[in-house]
């Protein structure tokens, strides 16, 4: 029996019917990912390949499960002879590099809890972050301005005990390699009140938000199962199959794309550290390593688009997914013209593991989120809580009138307001408007905050967005409402022009056209403000909120 089979009713179904009416996550007691999925595959398949490290400096590491059990006991030891223990916060800054995973590993096993960060963190960033929530150690990487930044906030965090450097030396920091090689590299699992629960904190994401401070949304140490789904049925991982995810390990798409799912089902996983991301490097660090699986945010696809993706040899790649922001139609379709490999398409949270996904079972339709993942109970509702029929434009919601599912946050840590407003008549609300088609497909508006309504209308900035990245011109593009005197609100569309491509008056108006073909008339941007780049949160997210902030000045001042 693989381990995949220990922890789901079964592995493989003849449709998507079957997948719904027959799939369920069996959790036993305890489960701890780090024991019962790490240390088990050391056990039983100690020179398994787990995992394959590279960076832009030449530099290439490879660990098997037995590696990553040996590492991970003796970070263990190191993090409990510097006072860390069961319940302790620890903030990781540290790129994509492996140490991650061992620090992960050795604080799963301890029963602490790890809190990712991005090292795009400012000194403020920082600091909110360690108070909010009461961080006692920080690990990071050895780049300035990371050091720098943590440093910045030492005087404002209290609670803050520990400072550990990866590859590196510096005053008032322990070095992370020498303290874990003079570590102990026996470790026994805790027993009796010192072990791990179920129920216990294992990993706090702090959420990006685009119109407020970052929220903490907290997920225990089930969690890891619900990305089973994931992997196994929506990224199509392979048993021994080299997958890589694009993403930084400060944020949800890691615990989504490179640990926890994949090497449930048997995956390899290929890590690119990359200092910078240069579409060409990327591919030829795909050609190179003989990717079996890959996912990206769609604008990771698009700049990929932008080179001759005929000059590299992606033939290994057998399935593409993407997530993180809605997938406009012209790439998906512009992407599988080039490579023939079809870009699937799946959502949910920080909050979530995957909610709504394009799986094999169905025909993908360009633009649609997909279907439901079984593993939740979810449905689109109006304001009152009723049930919106087909093309008909509500919130997408997962009822637990069952008990909270595997995968779904336990709450926001420390924040009960923020709770209150998303969990209203049992059930929890993501915030985001969607509708269903005739036949069950779900297709994405926008955050109920962006949707824009216009002479009467309502109009999903998603919609025209798709459809001026049909457009030559367009990379990338934000729509949004601006005041109009006369009108209220107009649409908008925040540009981001082509390799070659230069603004004017007249691809100002070509562009109207475009939409207004593609689309109905109404929906068309009566403003269209071309920039260098789009303003973004620190996890890649468009700032809407920020672009129709600063509309308010610009168009009524």
């Amino acid at each position: 029996m693989s381990l995949l089979e220990k922890y789901v009713s079964q592995t493989e179904f003849s449709s998507y019917e079957d997948f719904c009416a027959n799939f369920k996550i069996n959790v036993p007691e305890n489960f701890n990912f780090a024991y019962d999925i790490i240390d088990e595959y050391a056990k039983t398949e100690p020179s398994r390949m787990a995992l394959v490290w590279c960076d832009d400096k030449g530099n290439e590491r490879f660990f098997t499960f037995a590696d990553l059990k040996y590492w991970s006991d003796k970070t263990a030891n190191f993090f409990a002879s510097q006072g860390i223990k069961k319940g302790d916060k620890v903030m990781f800054i540290l790129r994509r590099r492996y140490e991650f995973y061992f620090c992960a590993l050795a604080l799963a096993k301890i029963g602490a809890v790890y809190i990712p960060a991005t090292f795009q963190l400012t000194a403020k960033d920082i600091a909110y972050r360690n108070n909010a929530a009461n961080i006692k150690m920080i690990v990071a990487y050895n780049q300035r301005d990371i050091i720098e930044h943590v440093e910045g906030a030492m005087e404002q965090s209290p609670t803050l005990e520990k400072l550990v450097l990866v590859d590196g030396r510096r005053e008032g920091w322990l070095n992370f390699e020498e303290e874990v090689a003079k570590a102990s590299e026996k470790w026994e699992r805790p027993t009796g009140e010192n072990d791990t629960q179920n129920d216990d904190l294992m990993i706090i994401y702090f959420t990006s938000g685009t119109t407020s401070l970052p929220k903490m949304a907290a997920h225990t140490f089930t969690y890891p199962l619900g990305h089973i789904v994931t992997a196994k049925y929506w990224q199509r991982v392979e048993d021994g199959g080299l997958h890589l995810t694009v993403a930084d390990s400060g944020w949800a798409k890691f615990g989504w794309g490179k640990i926890y799912g994949q090497w449930i089902c048997g995956a390899v996983q290929f890590v690119y550290d990359m200092d910078k991301f240069v579409p060409k490097t990327l591919l030829e660090k795909m050609e190179k390593y003989r990717l079996t699986t890959f996912c990206a945010p769609p604008t990771v696809y698009r700049f990929l688009l932008q080179e001759d993706l005929k000059n590299y040899d992606l033939t290994s790649i057998k399935h593409c997914s993407t997530a993180g922001e809605p997938l406009n139609p012209e790439v998906y379709e512009r992407f599988y013209r080039e490579t023939g490999i079809r870009i699937f398409d799946g959502f949910g949270q920080s909050e979530t593991t995957v909610l709504v996904a394009n799986f094999e079972w169905f025909e993908t339709r360009p633009g649609s989120m997909g279907k439901p993942n079984p593993a939740y109970d979810i449905d689109i509702v109006d304001e009152e809580g009723n049930s919106c029929p087909a093309g008909v434009e509500g919130e997408l919601v997962i009822k637990c009138d069952s008990g909270r599912p595997v995968g779904l946050f336990n709450g926001y840590y420390g924040d009960e307001e923020a709770n209150a407003k998303a969990w209203r008549h049992n059930m929890y609300h993501t915030g985001d408007v969607v509708y269903k088609d005739e036949d069950g497909y779900y297709w994405f508006v926008g955050r109920n905050d962006d949707v824009i309504k216009a002479s009467g209308y309502r109009i999903s900035p998603f919609e025209v967005e798709s459809a001026l990245i049909e457009h030559p011109a367009v990379v990338e593009c934000a729509v949004t409402g601006a005041p109009d005197s006369i009108r209220g609100i107009v649409v908008k569309a925040t540009v981001v022009l082509a390799k070659g491509c230069e603004p004017s008056d007249e691809l100002k108006k070509e562009l109207q056209e475009h939409v207004k073909k593609v689309t109905a008339p109404y929906k068309y941007p009566r403003i269209i403000e071309f920039v260098e780049e789009l303003p973004k949160t620190i996890s890649g997210k468009i700032r809407r909120a920020q672009i129709r902030k600063e509309d308010q000045e610009k168009y009524r001042g």
